[in-house]
């Protein structure tokens, strides 16, 4: 199951929730993010 989070507020919104309307159950913000798990770095050449 996906996790989302609010840009605003940062609260953790499940899928199901984002599902039914694309906003945050908390502030009403329309901007949600996946958080990545892993970290990616990149080596300048």
């Amino acid at each position: 199951m996906a996790e989302y989070r609010c840009f605003f507020c940062k609260r953790t919104i499940s899928e199901d929730h984002v599902r039914r309307r694309v906003r945050c159950i908390y502030c009403g913000s329309k901007i949600l993010f996946k958080p990545r798990t892993v970290e990616t770095t990149i080596e300048a050449v």
